[in-house]
């Protein structure tokens, strides 16, 4: 699949229009059509973009491996935003062999947001009690 194959289906998965992405982007709604028709590449700040927006890995878009990419250190509230970004867009997504929805989608989301925010003030009494 191409790279504006992959834009046009990522875009269609979040349910946006190219006026929409566009206006996300500071671009215009031609330059999108021009990335999904493969008449021109995005450039790397703008590929950036897009990885954050959609909640996936340069990687995905070039041709690698569709695995987000961590480079160093990174914060566990990054990597939850990162994978419910991924879990709002990702089709297919199965739970024991049964397709997720958009409930069961929102379900995982907060379930994730109240174990954050418990592990959160656990560190944070934590690290007053060894001041």
């Amino acid at each position: 699949m191409s790279m504006g194959e992959k834009i046009r289906q990522m875009r269609k998965r979040a349910s946006l229009t190219q006026a929409e992405l566009a206006a996300r982007l500071e671009l215009s709604p031609s330059t999108i059509g021009m990335y999904e028709q493969d008449r021109r590449e995005p450039d790397s700040h703008t590929l950036n973009r897009l990885c954050e927006i959609f909640g996936v890995s340069g990687d995905y878009f070039i041709g690698n491996s569709g695995h987000w990419q961590t480079n160093g250190t990174m914060e566990v509230s990054d990597v939850f935003d990162e994978f419910t970004r991924r879990l709002t867009v990702q089709e297919g997504l199965m739970f024991d062999g049964v397709p997720l929805n958009s409930e069961d989608r929102r379900k995982i989301i907060d379930a994730i947001q109240v174990v954050a925010a418990i592990a959160k003030q656990q560190h944070k009494n934590a690290s007053d009690n060894k001041k």
